[in-house]
């Protein structure tokens, strides 16, 4: 049986797909650099050409690793070659938006829990996604501080030492996420209780981000974040 809501005393969250647009970011900025070179670039197809490019051993951290992504993706995409076209698209990371309802719901959610962000992103990064969605995180964890990616276990042991640190556990917490592969599966293996946040509902497959090897059923599954923060104050 699924536990209530209001037994956790903690929710963490990706960032980057589940409250930043993700998707959105990345197509508007390669549109961006298509249309300044007079090409068309189709979202989904971007997204795919980026899947396969991001996820290579030894890659550099993101969004630092967007510069070598362009200069793998733009040739299929019929887009113009050059560096400083990848550090665009990397330095347009600064601008991504949040989903239009995450702020609002942060802000809800954080009368009732203490909200930790936990996102493959470097800190550079995370730092304006925190300012766009309001600031409201009790604490982070960044690339940066971990020095590994979602799905490593390590990285979700930061942060279980960082709760146990206040005097919790890990069943104090609900991981909340978009992303299977990244959050959902593994955190079904360490044993914590997890909400899906499918922002893709209504589309097929994994658009940017990598399919998981198994779907993993949730314990609590929402298309939007708003949706979760009204059923919290049900």
């Amino acid at each position: 049986m699924t536990r209530p809501l209001d037994s956790f005393r903690y929710m963490t969250f990706d960032v980057v797909g589940t409250l930043i647009d993700f998707e959105g970011g990345l197509v508007g900025s390669l549109q961006a650099i298509g249309a300044s070179a007079g090409r068309a670039v189709d979202g989904e197809e971007a997204l795919r050409l980026y899947r396969q490019a991001r996820y290579t051993p030894n890659a550099d951290r993101f969004p630092d690793d967007l510069v070598r992504v362009y200069e793998a993706i733009a040739p299929a995409l019929g887009l113009p070659p050059g560096r400083e076209h990848g550090e665009a698209l990397r330095d347009g990371v600064r601008n991504w938006k949040a989903f239009s309802d995450s702020a609002d719901a942060l802000a809800r959610l954080a009368r009732r829990y203490r909200l930790v962000a936990m996102t493959n992103a470097q800190r550079w990064a995370f730092e304006g996604f925190s300012t766009t969605l309001g600031s409201p995180f009790h604490a982070a964890f960044t690339v940066d501080d971990t020095g590994v990616e979602k799905p490593d276990p390590a990285f979700f042991e930061a942060v279980f030492a960082f709760v146990e640190g206040e005097g919790h556990s890990r069943a104090d917490i609900l991981h909340v996420a978009q992303s299977q592969y990244h959050d959902i599966g593994v955190s079904r293996q360490l044993g914590l209780t997890n909400c899906w946040i499918e922002r893709r509902h209504g589309l097929n497959g994994y658009g940017g981000t990598i399919e998981p090897g198994a779907f993993t059923q949730p314990d609590y599954h929402f298309t939007s974040m708003a949706a979760l923060a009204d059923a919290v104050e049900a």
